[in-house]
């Protein structure tokens, strides 16, 4: 069975963007940047959204073009593209860079992922990591908290039928007072 984790910064008051989609508060450190890259390259298949699939192939796929780009930069664009992705929508057409559509039910997708062998997946975009939440298939959760309170937008935790415990594995603090909190689901 594979582990499936959901890891995205956050805002302390929970938000993983702020109203309008503003993502301005969550700038990484070069250390945190590197921690992101370092765990694109240990993930197996990357499930996504719509919204954070049009953020990421929106520049990701050429990032590594731009004139003066940071060494880190082509590191993270070269394993973004390499890395087998998914994405979850029912209005997007065409995906590309190592990437399959699903426009089926997400929930059905994503146990049928867990039960097939490979590596570890990720799952990002609140509202799809929202469907695997309440559906039990999440065993990990990776909060990167940043010091800032957004007062509303989009939460990282969705609202549940059942309790979900947790067991705290990890924390790490980086620079800015942005902190990592790691849970595995209690089962």
């Amino acid at each position: 069975m594979r582990k499936l984790t959901f890891a995205m910064n956050l805002s302390l008051d929970g938000y993983v963007a702020a109203p309008g989609d503003d993502l301005g508060w969550s700038t990484p450190s070069d250390e945190l940047f590197q921690w992101w890259s370092d765990r694109v390259a240990a993930t197996g298949t990357a499930l996504y959204g719509r919204r954070l699939w049009e953020a990421m192939s929106s520049h990701w796929p050429t990032a590594d073009q731009q004139p003066g780009v940071a060494p880190a930069h082509v590191e993270f664009a070269r394993r973004w593209r390499d890395m087998p992705k998914v994405v979850f929508s029912s209005t997007t057409r065409m995906v590309d860079w190592n990437t399959r559509l699903v426009t089926g039910d997400a929930v059905t997708e994503i146990i049928r992922l867990k039960a097939e062998d490979g590596g570890p997946m990720d799952i990002g975009g609140a509202t799809l990591a929202a469907a695997a939440m309440r559906g039990g298939l999440i065993d990990e959760y990776v909060l990167v908290t940043h010091p800032v309170l957004v007062g509303g937008g989009k939460p990282f935790f969705t609202t549940l039928d059942d309790w979900v415990n947790l067991a705290l594995v990890e924390t790490r603090t980086f620079p800015g007072g942005v902190l990592l909190t790691r849970y595995e689901t209690r089962r």
